[in-house]
């Protein structure tokens, strides 16, 4: 059974792999803020939940998705070590 912690791990592996910096986003006092800041190697910047399989966004975790979109920020919800997979390859094109 897959757990988001192995989610996140081949995310941040395939991150090094593409030459992407991932970095762990907490926000102490705001809650609901993506796992994952990722900063590309073309200066784009976006912003990564990931879940284990099956899992929804939480509330909050929908707020903050719809503000840092309405500001102009990519929001991905990942929730598969295959989705991770097609994200990253989605990217090297």
């Amino acid at each position: 059974m897959t757990v988001e912690s192995d989610v996140e791990k081949h995310f941040v592996k395939l991150a090094k792999e593409n030459k992407a910096w991932a970095l762990k986003f907490t926000s102490p006092g705001t809650r609901g803020v993506p796992d994952r800041i990722v900063i590309r190697y073309d200066g784009g910047i976006e912003f990564v939940e990931l879940k284990k399989p099956g899992e929804s966004l939480r509330p909050s975790q929908k707020v903050v998705k719809k503000i840092l979109e309405r500001y102009g920020h990519t929001v991905t919800v990942l929730d598969t070590k295959a989705d991770v997979t097609e994200y990253w390859r989605l990217r090297r094109a």
